[in-house]
């Protein structure tokens, strides 16, 4: 055959695979089938989904605090993936991507949500059959920031550890947050605030808490394990603005500026930070006996500026690659995430403040987590974790602590911070530990589930329509499904009545009463009550 007659015929192939995939900076146009609804993207949108005509979003660059992915999934079963960001909007009738980097495509494997997530979860995002650290699930988490924030130290911590048992909660994991340390990049904790600090963990553990650190990707300038990475070239460099400047040619380290201050930071496309750093970490496992880590920042917009970096990759990927490190320590914990849907992180949503407001955005933000792949989430800290908006806070609102408690404890995971005992009067803190009782009676449902996840990569916490499609009620956001089998409708108002949308089935509630659907019905649900139905039928 002669070279022209190939030509032609390649040409050909292009031009029939051309409407299927976009390629970089093309805008594509899909339409949007009649009742179709699109879900993804980004979790901290989550409270907009489905999407509604005029909504967008980038999602190069940055990830709203929370964890992302470049996977859209529609109600009539059809999903967009690729494997880079994109921008993408919603008309009445279309679904516009754009500024995509790599080639969009377009997938019809089913006919609902469910079809579409599990479509895309084995063929882009395989579940690993692995899952976090299961105290994480069975147990209460407990983070020391909103009680010491900048002042973590060894005698507040202990204090706080025996308050949780004396005031009848029971042990978990216990997470030191941040500034344990004399400075970031230096893996020991400081001598002025922990005198003894492998005592403190080992009497932690003593009291059946494992331990978890706050750690982040950034190194202090103006230190000598700044000016050894430095020599090694193992820091993300400074490009000074010239896109034709190459990464052996750079002359100066990258300083970032991040919410702590101007830093450093590591360069995980080099083998020889990622070596390093998971040396430091297991140095810190085997010199005081720490169990696992919380990484923090990691955030996709900190790589966005001038940087050059060993090997080129884009700021979503750098964000992926600091999701790397947590698949060696099943105890770990994120908040930023790329892409890294099925694997055995545990994820937590973006710091919430407290507010009533915010506890609203906690079930529709799960859901959106495990849509992305990001099955194994928590829902913040109970109260809210944003600790600006306790500074100047006369007192706590008692009802929003309860009512954030109880629609935590049906969740996959349930994480304090502020001490309730320290803010609630009797009749609220019983209401906590009500809930903290709730969950223990749930646990091995939970465990369950979450180990059939770790198989199947199938979200654990998930919407109404994912699990009853074509029943209309994609809009019923205050309402989730543990599993397949648990209904969970917690009070997210300051009130003591709520209704209740039932899907088709019997549902058993927790005083015996059966409820037969489809049916809506109001629930009276005091403080210290959490509405949640089985499934028997």
């Amino acid at each position: 055959m002669s070279i022209k007659k190939i030509t032609k015929r390649i040409i050909a192939v292009l031009l029939i695979l051309l409407p299927f995939f976009s390629t970089a900076q093309q805008t594509q146009h899909f339409k949007i089938l009649k009742g179709e609804q699109w879900y993804g993207g980004t979790v901290d949108e989550g409270s907009e989904a489905p999407y509604q005509p005029g909504y967008n979003y980038d999602l190069s660059g940055y990830n709203n605090d929370n964890q992302s992915a470049p996977l859209l999934l529609s109600s009539l079963g059809r999903y967009i993936w690729s494997n880079q960001p994109f921008k993408f909007s919603i008309s009445k009738d279309e679904l516009l991507i754009s500024d995509n980097l790599e080639s969009v495509s377009i997938h019809t494997e089913g006919k609902t949500l469910a079809d579409a997530f599990r479509t895309a979860s084995r063929a882009q995002f395989k579940a690993s059959g692995l899952m976090p650290d299961s105290l994480l699930f069975s147990s209460p988490q407990y983070n020391t920031w909103i009680e010491l924030v900048y002042n973590q130290n060894q005698t507040d911590i202990l204090k706080y550890a025996h308050a949780i048992i004396d005031n009848g909660f029971p042990p978990g994991v216990l997470m030191i947050d941040d500034n344990w340390a004399d400075y970031y990049g230096k893996f020991a904790f400081r001598k002025d605030r922990f005198p003894d600090a492998k005592q403190m963990i080992h009497e932690l553990h003593q009291l059946g808490f494992k331990v978890m650190i706050w750690v982040s990707p950034f190194i202090s300038s103006d230190t000598q394990i700044f000016r050894d990475l430095n020599d090694k070239r193992l820091l993300i460099m400074d490009s000074k603005g010239n896109k034709q400047l190459k990464w052996q040619d750079a002359s100066k380290p990258a300083i970032i500026s991040w919410w702590n201050g101007y830093s450093s930071c590591l360069d995980f496309t080099n083998p020889g930070a990622l070596a390093w750093y998971k040396e430091q970490l297991d140095g810190m496992t085997s010199q005081y006996g720490v169990d696992g880590f919380k990484f923090d920042a990691g955030d996709i917009e900190f790589y966005t500026g001038d940087i050059l970096t060993y090997q080129k990759k884009n700021a979503n990927e750098q964000c992926e690659l600091w999701g790397a490190l947590g698949a060696y320590y099943p105890l770990n914990e994120y908040r930023a995430m790329w892409k890294r849907g099925g694997q055995p992180l545990a994820e937590r949503l973006r710091d919430k403040k407290h507010n009533w407001n915010d506890l609203k955005k906690l079930i529709p933000n799960m859901t959106a987590a495990g849509l992305l792949g990001y099955q194994y989430t928590c829902p913040d800290m109970i109260g809210g974790g944003e600790f600006g908006s306790f500074i100047g806070l006369a007192k706590f609102d008692q009802d929003l602590v309860v009512r954030s408690a109880e629609c935590s404890a049906l969740m996959p995971m349930m994480q304090f911070s502020v001490g309730p005992w320290r803010i609630l009067d009797a009749e609220h803190l019983a209401a906590v530990k009500n809930a903290v009782r709730l969950r223990k009676k749930y646990t091995p449902y939970i465990l369950q589930t979450v180990k059939e996840s770790a198989k199947s990569g199938e979200p654990v916490v998930r919407n109404l329509e994912y699990v009853f499609p074509g029943q209309g009620l994609s809009a019923v956001k205050d309402q989730f499904m543990l599993g397949a089998q648990l209904m969970v409708a917690p009070v997210l108002d300051k009130t003591s009545t709520r209704v209740i949308v039932f899907p088709k089935g019997k549902w058993a509630g927790q005083h015996g009463k059966i409820f037969k659907g489809p049916l809506k019905a109001e629930i009276k649900a005091t403080i210290g009550e959490l509405p949640a139905f089985d499934k028997i039928d």
